[in-house]
């Protein structure tokens, strides 16, 4: 398959277009269109533009309400609260940002929950643009299910990810991880049954609830978590943390991704201030980082990223993706 590049403002511009084309409201197009342009020059490009795809065809189909207003509250000065109006989970997040920024360094910890909106998204832009503003950030996100606890279960959870980003001493390159509970992606999955590739081991189950290295067979079965019984803790923890908090559907209860109903995916953000104590917080983590990569440890993230992105960055979109995003228009 061939790529074409496109610069980043055309490529957001494109993705805003395309939103707009499928019905979306101009707040939500333009919080939608950053959020999958970030995706694809500082996250995971499987979740920038072929996952715009699953957007616009959700807003055609219902699954996510085109006109949204988030409803923000702040029960306690701490903790903020976002009803996402069956919306996107970012345009609730744009709105809610400010306050919990301002919020965390005032108070030192501040909770974000939100529910009722449709799949996260990339969950490392959440983390990453607050890491960005000085920041220590966790996310956790709950999504519709597609987990099996081990082999041989029923579906019980979500890919139910969590991210984490740290402000570190150059503050445009943070540590930042982002990864599911379950074993893989559900994207990867999909992806190796497209190209017809055998996946590891450890990934998914068949339909009789077998471990499979067929990836069709895993889309028919489950995914399972990583890790076994500590994989399924963690997605239980996410579900704790996200679902429950926010007052979202927990994953066993939403409704399909293929139907026509609100997802009530949820998402919770914790937000801290690290230089509360240890003023030289993030220069101590930068050379402590520093010595486990002499080491051989893999340290994920310490990349440059940006919160307004040049206008001019290239951007590498996949040529039959670009097409099918073109016809929305």
């Amino acid at each position: 398959m061939g790529q074409q590049t496109l610069s980043a403002h055309d490529a957001e511009t494109l993705a805003e277009q395309a939103c707009l084309a499928a019905g979306a409201n101009h707040a939500t197009a333009r919080s939608l269109a950053k959020a999958t342009v970030s995706a694809a020059l500082f996250g995971h490009p499987g979740v920038g533009f072929p996952h715009l795809l699953d957007y616009l065809s959700s807003f055609r189909a219902g699954r996510i309400n085109r006109d949204a207003e988030p409803k923000i509250r702040s029960p306690l000065s701490a903790f903020i609260h976002s009803d996402a109006d069956g919306g996107i989970a970012q345009l609730g997040f744009d709105r809610a940002m400010p306050t919990l920024v301002e919020n965390t360094r005032k108070l030192g910890v501040t909770i974000f929950t939100q529910g009722n909106s449709y799949t996260t998204g990339e969950l490392g832009y959440y983390v990453r643009r607050l890491a960005l503003k000085g920041v220590i950030a966790f996310a956790v996100s709950s999504s519709p299910p597609a987990v099996a606890g081990a082999p041989g279960g029923k579906i019980i959870f979500g890919t139910n990810p969590m991210a984490f980003a740290v402000p570190l001493a150059d503050i445009n390159a943070p540590l930042v991880f982002d990864q599911a509970s379950s074993a893989t992606a559900f994207i990867n999955l999909v992806k190796a049954a497209e190209e017809g590739r055998e996946i590891p081991l450890g990934w998914a189950i068949d339909e009789m609830g077998n471990v499979t290295n067929d990836a069709k067979a895993g889309l028919r079965g489950a995914l399972l978590a990583f890790g076994g019984a500590k994989g399924a803790n963690v997605a239980l923890m996410v579900e704790c943390l996200a679902a429950g908090l926010s007052g979202a559907s927990w994953s066993l209860d939403m409704p399909d991704l293929d139907g026509d109903q609100v997802i009530d995916a949820a998402m919770t953000i914790i937000t801290i201030m690290p230089t509360v104590v240890e003023e030289g917080f993030s220069t101590r983590l930068s050379q402590h980082l520093d010595r486990l990569a002499e080491r051989g440890a893999y340290v994920p993230g310490r990349r440059s990223v940006q919160d307004c992105i040049s206008q001019e960055e290239p951007i590498s979109i996949d040529t039959v993706v670009l097409e099918k995003i073109r016809r929305y228009l």
